[in-house]
Formats: C-alpha cells, structure tokens, sequence
C-alpha cells in the first residue's frame, strides 16, 4: 500500500507509548484506520487520509519538507529540529520536561558553572542555544537514548534529558540543576500543507476529544429553594441544563465540570441538599 496522491497525510509516531497515545487519540476522533502487519501505511475510512508511521524524531523534518501535512510528535522535538511548522494544538498527553541534569555532589550550581564542561544530551541544539543565553560553552557529547549512565561512564560531567518523575535520576544519584522548557504532545502542520479544509476538519475532531478528556457531566436533583445556589456551585460551560421535576419541589440539573473537581463539587452539592448525584464521563464533544 501507498499514499493516495491527493489525500492528507498525517505522520504518527511508529512505535513506543507516543504511538499508542496517538492511534488512540485518532481513532476516538473517528479516523478509523487499521495497520496491517507492522506497515508503513494505513488508509483512513470514509476521508480523504493517509497515516504513515514514522520515528518519532523525524516527524517534525518530514513535516516541515511537506512529506506529510500533519504530525503527531513532542513539542521538545520540534524545538530540537528548529523546524518551519505551525503547531495547530496541544494533545494534552506526553507531558514532561527538559533539564539539565549534575550529579548529587556536583559544585556546579548554576548554568554559568557548567562553562567548558561536557554535556551528554540527545538535544544538542536545544542546548546550545540554551547555554548562549548564559554565556557557558560547553562540548556537547550527543547521543541517542539513554544519557543518565554517562556521567557514570566519565563520558560528561553533566547531561540535558527529559525527566517525567525524576525517579531515574535518584537511581543514578542525579539532581536537576535547572529546567530548560516544558513540553508535550503536539499536533504540527506544514506550511505546504496540500488540504487546508480536512487539516481544519481533523484539528476540530481532535479538539473535541481532548476537551472532553477535561470535563464530566453532571447530574444531580435539588430542593427548589437550593436551585439558584447550586447554580454557583456548577455554572456549566454556558449554562446548566435544569429541568422542573414532577415532585414541585425540586428540579434536576445537568453541567459540564472540570473532572479534576468533580469531587469537591460533589460534596459542596450534597452539603445544599442536593440527591442522586451522578458523574458521567464525556468521550466527545464541540464547544
């Protein structure tokens, strides 16, 4: 299988949990698609897309060259490729952070200490450029995967890596120094993007599954005399749905809520009265 010449094609990452996240993401946004056999291609049903799958590190380039129109890739790699690419949203997945890295005991304590030293890094050019803006050159050891043991190795006296729970840091008796920048999932669009309208159709499919990962719905009954005060409490996204109930005294209400208060609200509810409190998780939505 090839691409179709006029269908949009979108790179995704070609293995690792980045390409789970992201054939999840595409997938719940209705790009149905299936790989077959560990191909390269995958034709999506009912629109106009091609996906192929790619190193992660080489989307944000094949991008930028107009080989593919969309990208699936980390914010980070993008910063690294210094790339000519319109990052159309934020996935809301792979969060992390990029740091520089010393051992526990180290007397480097500021990015200017580390002037002449060796770095250990697989974003060299993130580096640099973040090590001009204090005046420390360094020599810059860059390699792929791994850069933790380096120190341990007597390759560098410290590395610039991406760092999730810090974890494997404490097991190489590592500290961060300093962070360089935050970073995540991102979708990218080349500037020579060859179907503007289902590059605008996907980015809203996609925006309408990322939003509905932050929210649930809301259901809950309330006293009459209580309604306006739990109105408060759940403002919704516009506006509550509220709904007369046959007993006259109460109304049911239904709100979008940020997921991450679902708890709190719950209880601010029940302490006004309200009943049968109900969360409801939201797989889609446009707002």
């Amino acid at each position: 299988m090839s691409f179709a010449t006029n269908n949009l094609r979108i790179g995704v990452p070609s293995k690792g949990r980045l390409s789970e996240l992201a054939t999840e993401l595409l997938l719940q946004a209705g790009l149905n698609f299936r790989r077959q056999d560990r191909s390269l291609f995958a034709r999506v049903h009912s629109l106009p897309v091609d996906i192929t799958f790619l190193r992660t590190d080489d989307i944000p380039t094949l991008c930028a060259e107009g080989a593919i129109d969309l990208g699936i890739t980390g914010s980070d790699l993008v910063e690294e490729a210094g790339a000519d690419l319109n990052v159309r949203m934020a996935l809301g997945v792979g969060r992390c952070r990029l740091s520089v890295c010393v051992p526990i005991q180290s007397d480097i304590h500021t990015p200017s200490d580390m002037k002449g030293k060796r770095i250990a890094t697989s974003f060299p050019n993130t580096t640099a450029r973040f090590l001009e803006q204090h005046d420390a050159p360094v020599h810059l050891v860059k390699l792929n995967g791994s850069v933790e043991i380096m120190i341990s190795l007597g390759v560098a006296d410290a590395v610039v890596d991406l760092v999730e729970t810090g974890s494997t840091l404490a097991a190489n008796n590592l500290r961060i120094l300093t962070d360089i920048g935050n970073y995540e999932t991102v979708l990218v669009q080349s500037p020579a993007c060859r179907d503007l309208a289902t590059a605008d159709r996907i980015v809203r499919r996609l925006e309408g599954v990322v939003i509905a990962r932050d929210y649930s719905l809301l259901e809950y009954n309330v006293p009459t005399e209580k309604l306006s005060d739990a109105e408060k409490v759940t403002p919704g996204f516009t506006s509550p749905t509220v709904t007369a109930l046959e007993d006259r005294g109460w109304f049911a209400v239904r709100a979008m809520v940020k997921s991450k208060e679902v708890i709190g609200i719950m209880e601010k509810l029940e302490a006004l009265g309200a009943k049968a409190i109900l969360e409801t998780a939201i797989n889609n939505c446009r707002l």
